[in-house]
């Protein structure tokens, strides 16, 4: 009975030094994701998307972190517009950061009404990086069907009218579920703006030029965690 009783003791201890030993793993596991960013030996070019929902970012401390660009979310569809964008441009420059410009695609809005919102937010500077285009939203949740062939007619106008205003080609962003959708990435020949916390993405079938390589970044430079972007060398 007491052996027995040894033994029940034994494997409760055992199961016991597992499941800490699972926590510890998960916690940091946890921590290097949230701190994680391609080393700058390979990748020497890095930067940031910011938008308003982090809040004030401090863009020095950003420039200091090894930022050299950050893009900005501008505009959203038709109507929405970020509300730190002017605040986000201006600061951002002061910092001495080089900036873009993104705009999230609508698939249930006509383009004019789109390239309308993002030309009102974002000036014709030829100092700005080439503008990004943000493919992540289907058109499964419009409220009338958009079918395929319109969604990448209307894509194509707004890629037009955005670059007409620019005076550059667009990068298109793309998520995965978009690509796994629509497949575009093959067929627009435009540079590739791609997405995978720490590992490089390959669903676009095609290299990319940036890589949002950690979508939740804790750092110095900020409150909330940030969407840390690098460019391919």
């Amino acid at each position: 009975m007491a052996r027995k009783a040894r033994r029940i003791g034994w494997r409760t201890r055992a199961l016991g030094l597992l499941l800490l030993a699972a926590l510890a793993g998960g916690a940091w596991l946890w921590w290097d994701l949230r701190h994680w960013r391609p080393d700058e030996t390979a990748f020497p070019d890095q930067g940031a998307e910011v938008s308003a929902s982090e809040g004030a970012v401090r863009f020095r401390t950003l420039r200091a972190l090894g930022a050299s660009f950050v893009y900005l979310d501008a505009s959203d569809g038709a109507s929405e517009r970020d509300a730190r964008f002017g605040n986000n441009l201006a600061d951002a420059r002061a910092a001495g950061l080089q900036v873009g410009a993104v705009h999230r695609f609508d698939p249930c809005t006509m383009a004019d009404g789109q390239s309308a919102n993002f030309v009102t937010m974002v000036p014709r500077d030829p100092a700005l990086l080439p503008p990004a285009i943000e493919l992540s939203r289907t058109a499964e949740a419009c409220a009338e069907r958009v079918g395929d062939a319109a969604v990448e007619s209307e894509l194509m106008t707004l890629i037009n009218q955005i670059e007409m205003h620019a005076g550059k080609p667009v990068i298109l962003k793309i998520d995965p579920g978009f690509e796994e959708r629509y497949h575009l990435a093959g067929m627009l020949e435009r540079h590739l703006w791609l997405t995978r916390t720490r590992f490089a993405p390959e669903y676009a079938g095609r290299p990319w030029l940036l890589w949002t390589a950690n979508t939740s970044l804790q750092t110095e430079a900020a409150e909330a965690p940030l969407r840390w972007v690098v460019v391919q060398p």
